[in-house]
């Protein structure tokens, strides 16, 4: 009896079956980071999103009460809303606070009271990573206002930016509504 020949791989069908692996798995690790990445990129844009809708909702209502304004400048503006807030003379300041760390973006914060006021008030940060912000103001006759007696309308603008380590920053936009000082005499 003859003995059985026993078959196995040769080499070439080893080197060709490992190049075939290997692309394999190059194209599931490179999906795999892709998944990653878009995961990341998707909770950056949604924690923009949330902070700048609760922030502008919060802003929308002082602004909507508030029967005085004084801008401060393009980055700041302080409010009158009776009834609302307990520090002097009822006021409240919202602000762009345009500090830069190497890792973050500035703050745009809700200051109870004006920045000078004695004793200093806590800042709430309501969004974080503002790369740029913009207050604007109109008179009763949709003109841009030049003076605080007569703003009628605020609008604002920011521009977020998120960054990760491994993924591309990602930036959000935001123009608001313009809101009426429906409490706020006009001109």
């Amino acid at each position: 009896m003859a003995p059985e020949r026993r078959r196995a791989f040769t080499l070439v069908e080893v080197m060709i079956g490992a190049t075939i692996g290997s692309f394999v798995l190059a194209g599931v690790l490179s999906t795999f980071l892709l998944l990653g990445r878009s995961g990341a990129n998707i909770v950056a844009y949604t924690v923009m999103d949330t902070q700048t809708r609760r922030a502008i909702e919060e802003f929308a209502q002082d602004v909507r009460m508030a029967s005085a304004i004084v801008w401060n400048d393009s980055a700041s503006v302080t409010l009158t809303v009776p009834d609302n807030y307990a520090s002097p003379l009822h006021q409240v300041t919202y602000a762009w606070d345009s500090t830069r760390d190497s890792a973050t973006y500035g703050n745009f914060y809700r200051l109870p009271g004006t920045p000078s006021t004695t004793p200093p008030q806590t800042k709430t940060t309501l969004i974080r990573d503002v790369s740029s912000f913009t207050y604007y103001r109109y008179d009763r006759l949709n003109a841009e206002a030049t003076t605080d007696a007569g703003t009628k309308r605020v609008r604002l603008n920011l521009t977020l930016s998120k960054t990760n380590r491994t993924v591309v920053t990602a930036t959000d936009a935001t123009v608001s509504a313009s809101f009426i000082m429906r409490n706020k005499t006009s001109n």
